[in-house]
């Protein structure tokens, strides 16, 4: 007779479809579970490989965010190509970098940051109401872009303002984000 561990019988036991849609059907994210009391993260969060990216390095070394500058990019078209290309290759090979020169105040991001934080702090049944997977939102509150494809979710949640050819209209964004 075969024994079975009890992680091989959840293994074949486990529906991940329905667990993701259950939580993605609360419309609360993971800020609705942490709000839950949930004391075990939920195995759609698991990932099953983590890869191990570290590499030895010299105590000298130094990590360096890659940094773009947007001056007078609006004015010389070789500087805006040589932007661009800095910008690919960050994405590219870094997932991220920092922006020098773009223009907008300190104080403005400052309330940008102020604003989403106020956002995720708001109600469970305020915030609900943005939750929305339609990509042709203006404003979207979401968990995971990539939560049906991707074979873990994120713990993480979004708020999202869509506006480069149509920005939304004041009130279709969220009073503590205004």
């Amino acid at each position: 007779m075969a024994t079975t561990s009890t992680d091989q019988l959840e293994s074949e036991t486990y529906d991940r479809i329905a667990e993701v849609k259950a939580f993605d059907e609360t419309k609360l994210g993971v800020k609705g579970l942490i709000e839950s009391g949930v004391t075990k993260i939920p195995r759609m969060f698991h990932h099953t490989k983590v890869e191990d990216h570290t590499e030895t390095a010299p105590n000298d070394s130094k990590f360096v965010v890659p940094i773009i500058d947007l001056k007078d990019i609006d004015t010389n078209s070789s500087l805006r190509v040589e932007a661009l290309d800095k910008i690919r290759r960050a994405c590219k090979e870094w997932g991220f970098f920092q922006v020098l020169n773009h223009g907008i105040g300190v104080e403005v991001l400052d309330e940008m940051i102020c604003g989403i934080r106020r956002f995720h702090e708001q109600d469970a049944e305020v915030r609900k109401t943005f939750y929305s997977r339609d990509r042709t939102k203006k404003v979207r509150y979401f968990s995971n872009g990539s939560l049906f494809r991707d074979p873990a979710a994120n713990w993480r949640d979004s708020i999202a303002f869509f506006s480069s050819l149509d920005p939304p209209n004041p009130e279709e964004i969220p009073a503590v984000c205004r």
